[in-house]
C-alpha cells in the first residue's frame, strides 16, 4: 500500500466524529497519505488519488438553488469523470436517490419481492408532493391502504429538519403535516431499532431504543412531533421510547437476513458506505425496512 492517497472531502462535523486527525496519523504510518480535499480550490492541483471519500450532501442539498453549489458538484464531477482509475466513495447519482426519500422509499418497496424469501418489507408508504385539503389527504391514504398511527418524515433525508418527524392518528390531524414529505405506516416493534452499518461487504449491527408500541387504528390523539435523533441514540430514555405494557422479547434479526438485505441494497444502490435501520414488526415478526441512510455515524456503542 505505500504510496497510496487517499482524499477526504468532509464537513467539520463529520471530521470530528471520525477523528480524521488521528485516522491520518494511523494510515501515515501504513504508507497512505491522507489529504484534505478542498472543494474551492482545482482539484487537479491537490491529486492524485487512489481513493476519494467524501458526504458531499450539504452541497449536493444546496445545488438544487444555488449556483456556486452546482458549481463546486460539476468541478467535482468533472475531475472524478477524467480519472476513472480513482475509487469514489460514494457515487454521486447514488448519494443524491438517497437525499430524496420518495426515491429511496420506492428502492425500499422493492425489497419485499426481491427479498420475499427471508420475509423483508417495509411499511406501506404514501409521497405527499404539495399541500391539499385533509379530504383529499384522506382519499389517498386510503387509496395507498396506509393505515393509522402514520409517521410523517421530511422529502429531503438530510440536515437537521430530516430528523424532524411526527405520528399522526386520525385522518383530521392530517392538517399538521408540512409536504412535501412522506406518510408511512407505523409499525409496532417492541421500541428497539436496528441499526445496521455497511462498509463495503461488511456490515454491523447495533440495537437503539425507539418509538413505543401505539393501538393501531385511528384515535382521537394529538399529533406527537419527535426528533428520531433524539429518540433513538444509544443514551435516550423519554416517555416516547418507554414501553406502557410488558411485551415479550422479540427475536433479533436473523444474521442470514440481514446479509442478504445488505447484499440487495449494495446492488440496488451501488455503494459502499450506508446505514439502514430496521425494525422487527411485533404480530408478525418480520424484518421490516423503514429508513436508508447516508454515510452514517458508525457509532456502534
Amino acid at each position: 500500500m505505500s504510496g497510496r492517497r487517499v482524499g477526504f472531502c468532509l464537513s467539520d462535523k463529520k471530521r470530528r466524529r471520525m477523528n480524521l486527525d488521528a485516522f491520518a496519523e494511523f494510515c501515515a504510518g501504513h504508507g497512505v497519505e491522507v489529504v484534505e480535499i478542498d472543494l474551492a480550490q482545482p482539484l487537479i492541483t491537490q491529486g492524485p488519488f487512489d481513493v476519494i471519500v467524501h458526504k458531499l450532501s450539504d452541497v449536493i442539498v444546496e445545488a438544487e438553488h444555488d449556483s456556486q453549489s452546482q458549481q463546486l458538484l460539476t468541478n467535482f464531477q468533472s475531475y472524478v469523470s477524467a480519472h476513472p482509475s480513482t475509487v469514489l466513495l460514494d457515487p454521486l447519482p447514488a448519494m443524491t436517490q438517497l437525499l430524496d426519500r420518495f426515491a429511496s422509499y420506492r428502492i425500499m418497496s422493492k425489497l419485499h419481492n426481491s427479498l420475499r424469501d427471508w420475509h423483508i418489507c417495509s411499511p406501506p408508504y404514501l409521497e405527499i408532493h404539495s399541500s391539499s385539503d385533509v379530504s383529499s389527504l384522506q382519499q389517498a391514504v386510503m387509496t395507498q391502504g396506509i393505515s393509522f398511527p402514520l409517521v410523517c418524515k421530511t422529502r429531503v433525508a438530510h440536515g437537521s429538519l430530516s430528523h424532524e418527524m411526527s405520528l399522526i392518528f386520525s385522518a383530521g390531524s392530517l392538517a399538521d403535516i408540512h409536504p412535501p414529505c412522506v406518510l408511512q405506516s407505523f409499525v409496532n416493534h417492541g421500541a428497539v431499532l436496528h441499526k445496521v452499518f455497511v462498509v463495503g461487504d461488511r456490515h454491523f449491527c447495533v440495537e437503539r431504543p425507539s418509538l413505543k408500541n401505539f393501538p393501531s387504528g385511528p384515535c382521537d390523539r394529538k399529533t406527537i412531533f419527535f426528533n428520531s435523533h433524539q429518540v433513538s441514540k444509544p443514551e435516550s430514555s423519554s416517555d416516547l421510547t418507554a414501553l406502557d405494557e410488558q411485551v415479550p422479547c422479540l427475536p433479533p434479526p436473523s444474521s442470514e437476513a440481514v446479509a442478504a438485505l445488505v447484499r440487495e441494497l449494495r446492488t440496488q444502490l451501488g455503494m459502499a458506505l450506508f446505514g439502514v435501520d430496521i425494525i422487527i414488526n411485533l404480530h408478525t415478526h418480520t424484518l421490516t425496512v423503514i429508513d436508508i441512510n447516508i454515510f452514517p455515524g458508525y457509532q456502534l456503542s
